[in-house]
């Protein structure tokens, strides 16, 4: 194992130690429990929204603390899901007073503990909506799911309901939105290569020089079909076919194309990828809209992509086009 690191056991305090030096002016960190709050949290009379996982993926969710995105975020041990009393706190931290959504990627470990600490919040007077995140069409089930997989669909939920908060929209709309970009988002992923966890000091599993795994969850859980090598094209029509045959996106719709990067692909793979996805949907009369590319949701260092399409309708653009500042994601400010 090579990586920047001193102990593995102090990897995720060191680098939360390192994300609150860095962006101190947008976030605030604590560490008995970890969180990771809005600087100017709570603000009275916003919908709070709250996320989180394990850590590995960053910049979600951390990075994507702060104005027009969420008010906190949970992170968990490497691959980890957090724990309850982190959940409770960070909603605490940032309730406002118009309730708290809690935005659950579907693994199994999230939704037991978000849902705990929701009944825990609820108990105390804090209005909690939770919206699950199930976006990936690779596998019905997995090692860490029952159901479909929470997977790049997370980013632009979280955007797109963190402007709808920030315009102080009340509980539910701003989760029925939620539900809305859920509802209309697929994503599938593949690797290259496997990805090393520090505490474990070896690979999450073996892949050969010659091959590749179609349909991996982001903590590198196997996908769909395993197979040999091919080129970009055959790589993004087999990937593309399956996100636009699963909703299904059809002629005329209007599409966020999100291309992202797993820890280890350079960007202009990825923009080698987003010009093959162009194409593929251009030959299917579906329109690119909005795009996003670059690496957003992680697997530590793990070579591989995935491709998200959002259905969009003039509301949903506009809140994805509203401002944002984060340190992992910001424009128009």
């Amino acid at each position: 194992m090579k990586k920047l690191i001193n102990d593995p056991a102090d990897v995720v305090r060191e680098a939360l130690q390192g994300m609150e030096a860095a962006h101190s002016d947008l976030i605030k960190v604590t560490y008995d429990p970890y969180t990771i709050v809005r600087k100017d949290a709570p603000v009275q009379g916003k919908v709070a929204l709250v996320s989180g996982g394990g850590s590995g993926h960053e910049p979600m969710h951390g990075g994507f603390v702060g104005m027009g995105m969420l008010d906190a975020a949970c992170p968990g041990e490497v691959f980890t899901s957090p724990t309850p009393d982190q959940m409770e706190a960070a909603t605490k931290a940032v309730d406002g007073g118009a309730g708290v959504i809690h935005i659950v990627k579907n693994y199994t470990g999230d939704v037991m503990n978000f849902e705990m600490a929701a009944d825990l919040c609820r108990a105390e007077g804090t209005e909690v909506e939770s919206v699950l995140v199930d976006d990936d069409v690779a596998v019905q089930d997995s090692l860490y799911t029952a159901g479909r997989r929470g997977v790049g669909a997370t980013v632009l939920l979280e955007k797109i309901a963190g402007a709808a908060a920030e315009e102080k929209r009340p509980l539910k709309e701003v989760a029925d939105i939620c539900r809305e970009v859920n509802a209309n988002a697929r994503t599938m992923g593949m690797a290259l290569t496997s990805c090393t966890v520090p505490a474990a000091g070896k690979p999450t599993f073996e892949l050969g020089d010659d091959e590749m795994e179609i349909g991996i969850g982001i903590h590198g859980e196997p996908g769909r079909e395993r197979m040999k090598l091919k080129p970009a094209h055959d790589i993004v029509e087999q990937m593309a076919t399956a996100v636009a045959e699963d909703l299904p996106f059809s002629s005329g719709d209007n599409v966020l194309a999100f291309v992202n990067g797993m820890g280890g692909t350079p960007l202009i793979e990825l923009y080698l990828v987003f010009n093959e996805l162009n194409a593929f949907l251009k030959g299917k009369g579906v329109t690119i809209t909005r795009i996003l590319v670059g690496s957003y949701i992680t697997s530590l260092e793990m070579a591989g992509c995935s491709i998200t399409l959002l259905k969009l309708n003039d509301e949903l653009t506009k809140l994805w086009d509203a401002p944002v500042k984060t340190p992992g994601l910001r424009w128009g400010v």
